[in-house]
């Protein structure tokens, strides 16, 4: 059976997640009585992922096509999860990178592409949601080939397939329609057979030996730890003797007690897995995101996972103030350690260390979004915490020491224009692109994190 693993990503609310549920849907994944299949946001199944309407953890699913496996790896939009973008995009040997016909590429389309580009992915882009009133595909597929020719370090790179779609309708074309309508024929196949005929099968290599990349981490309440990846070359069987390596240290010997792949939603527990294949894994104790499994015969770790580095950094410790005790029962410095050295096991853009005092901890990630979501969950879990004020985090690149700087990109009436351009001017924001469509304006500035955090 042919393996195509593939990436969906994507700026933030340009449609990754629901175009997954319309997939998992038209092939079948689920029988037509099973409540899934009159949901909407599948994929998306924390709490805190369905309150904001945004995908946090990366996920993978996989759907049965013609004669082939299709893992699907559904990834974050925003850039404060940016290292679930770099921890999972290994897995994957395509990538569909969806761009919303009306905003066109922003900020994290650029990132996620230069990250898939670097992969050596290979690339489908489908121009999503056109649909839109003010819907402009022609305009936005040039926008793209601009931010193809920017980021690409290969000629190959600049050789992609472009489909249209209604993700919501799960609708995929292979030319633009004249006019769209609900009552415009199709369905998923033109991306299913242009997946099939782009994407590199990764069902190679299964006479050598075992080796595998730790991608993700998982917990079973009946098996304890799970790690999952994909299978780089090999196959393993259940009750197999593995070893992890790390940089060619080999850190101990383990059986494989439980092997699962996975199947719409579920894992589900076979006695040997192959090449090419993401999988989830039982038996090891103690490992971490990076790590490599392999066969004893073969210790060879494979290159680990590089991500950003964190922008921003906050202090959390126990609570001191007069009110301690009222809003959770675990507030020690020591069940905040515990609870932190656990979220560092798999939250891989997190950096965390004892500060000077000793009785708190400088937490650093990606931007407030990335450390509101930490502080937020560990509050839902009963935890009380004391969070400082956010803070940049400087470094010295040549000798110089730097600031981080982003790039904001803002969508609002004309109307607002003058108030806009007045704020990020006491922020001290540079303009650098305007646009103007009908009534509505967009502007792109770069400004430093400090003075974005300004209240």
């Amino acid at each position: 059976m042919s393996i195509r693993n593939i990436a969906i990503i994507a700026h933030v609310d340009h449609g990754k997640t629901t175009l997954v549920d319309a997939i998992l849907k038209q092939t079948h994944t689920f029988r037509d009585n099973q409540k899934e299949m009159g949901e909407s946001l599948i994929m998306d199944s924390n709490d805190l992922e369905r309150e904001k309407g945004i995908t946090i953890l990366a996920k993978n699913t996989s759907v049965f096509y013609k004669d082939g496996k299709i893992n699907i790896i559904d990834t974050p939009g925003h850039a404060d999860f940016g290292g679930e973008v770099e921890r999972t995009i290994n897995m994957a040997s395509g990538a569909i990178l969806l761009v919303d016909a009306a905003e066109g590429p922003l900020p994290q389309t650029k990132f996620v592409l230069k990250k898939a580009l670097e992969a050596k992915l290979k690339i489908i882009l489908i121009i999503n949601k056109i649909d839109k009133k003010d819907a402009r595909p022609k305009d936005v597929i040039s926008q793209v080939e601009n931010l193809f020719l920017e980021l690409a370090h290969h000629e190959d790179a600049l050789h992609f397939t472009t489909l249209y779609a209604v993700g919501r309708d799960g609708k995929v074309f292979y030319d633009l329609p004249e006019r769209y309508t609900i009552d415009t024929p199709g369905d998923l196949r033109p991306l299913f057979d242009t997946v099939l005929k782009q994407v590199p099968d990764v069902a190679i290599n299964a006479d050598k030996p075992f080796q595998m990349l730790v991608s993700t981490l998982d917990y079973d309440n009946y098996v304890g730890k799970l790690c999952i990846g994909k299978i780089t070359q090999g196959t393993l069987e259940k009750n197999q003797t593995i070893v992890v390596v790390n940089e060619e240290e080999v850190i101990g010997s383990y059986k494989a007690q439980k092997l699962y792949t996975f199947e719409g939603l579920q894992k589900i527990e076979v006695e040997k897995v192959t090449s090419g294949d993401v999988i989830a894994l039982a038996g090891i104790s103690v490992l971490t995101i990076g790590q490599t499994v392999t066969d004893p015969k073969n210790p060879v770790s494979l290159p680990s996972i590089k991500v950003e580095e964190p922008t921003i950094k906050i202090t959390i410790g126990p609570n001191t103030s007069p009110f301690a005790g009222r809003e959770g029962k675990l507030g020690t410095s020591r069940q905040i350690k515990e609870r932190l050295t656990k979220e560092k096991e798999t939250n891989l853009g997190l950096r965390i260390e004892p500060s000077e005092d000793g009785g708190n901890f400088v937490v650093a990630g990606r931007g407030e979004l990335h450390l509101s979501v930490l502080i937020e969950n560990m509050r839902r879990e009963g935890f009380e915490l004391q969070v400082s004020k956010p803070q940049v985090i400087y470094k010295k690149i040549d000798g110089i020491e730097s600031e981080p700087f982003e790039e904001v990109t803002i969508s609002a009436d004309k109307n607002f224009m003058g108030t806009i351009t007045e704020e990020f001017g006491k922020r001290k924001g540079e303009m650098l692109d305007m646009t103007t469509v009908d009534n509505s304006v967009t502007l792109m500035y770069k400004i430093s994190d400090n003075n974005l955090l300004l209240p």
